[in-house]
């Protein structure tokens, strides 16, 4: 069984367990942390995710970020001026953290409490927006479950995005190829 199966297996172990409708929202998230090298072996297995889900009796709904910056940049109206001068865009730029989250809210709000939202692509946020600032702007809009697939490490409670940045403690729940679920 290679690393993308494991993690889809414990992922499944999880979402089939009963969910507790009282948790707060950053109890609400989990993060299935895998290599980042495997990014593209996990988007052709996002439909295991999906029918394990379904499988424990939730719905599935899917929110990708992997083209939300040039989303974002295509609607700005000087967007011309910042690829002249890049240093512009400031990291992290409220507008589009906003705007990011707004694509995760929009899934969230069409979401229920037995439904599981996935967020892809969260790797093209770096440099952008830290992951950890989008669970803040979110967590509030969550009645179900948010899956973040991550593409990173999870040691000692904290995450990094990546392999690349100082990690985080985050209250989400990390399931993992090797551990299946850790205790957070």
């Amino acid at each position: 069984m290679n690393r993308i199966e494991a993690l889809c297996t414990a992922y499944a172990r999880y979402v089939s367990l009963p969910w507790d409708k009282a948790v707060a929202g950053p109890q609400r998230i989990w993060f299935a942390v895998y290599k980042p090298s495997d990014e593209r072996r996990l988007r052709l297995r996002l439909l295991d995710f999906e029918f394990a889900t379904r499988q424990a009796g939730h719905g599935w709904r899917r929110c990708d970020l992997t083209d939300a910056f040039a989303r974002w940049m295509a609607a700005q109206d000087y967007r011309e001026a910042y690829f002249e001068s890049p240093e512009d865009l400031r990291n992290p730029h409220p507008d589009f953290e906003g705007f990011v989250a707004s694509l995760v809210r929009q899934e969230l709000a069409a979401a229920d409490e037995d439904m599981v939202v996935a967020v892809s692509g969260v790797a093209s946020l770096f440099g952008f927006m830290r992951v950890s600032r989008l669970m803040e702007l979110v967590e509030d809009s969550i009645c179900g479950r948010l899956l973040v697939l991550f593409p990173g490490a999870y040691e000692d409670n904290n995450y990094r995005l990546l392999d690349a940045r100082d990690g985080w403690n985050y209250h989400a729940v990390p399931i993992t190829a090797t551990g299946g679920l850790e205790s957070s």
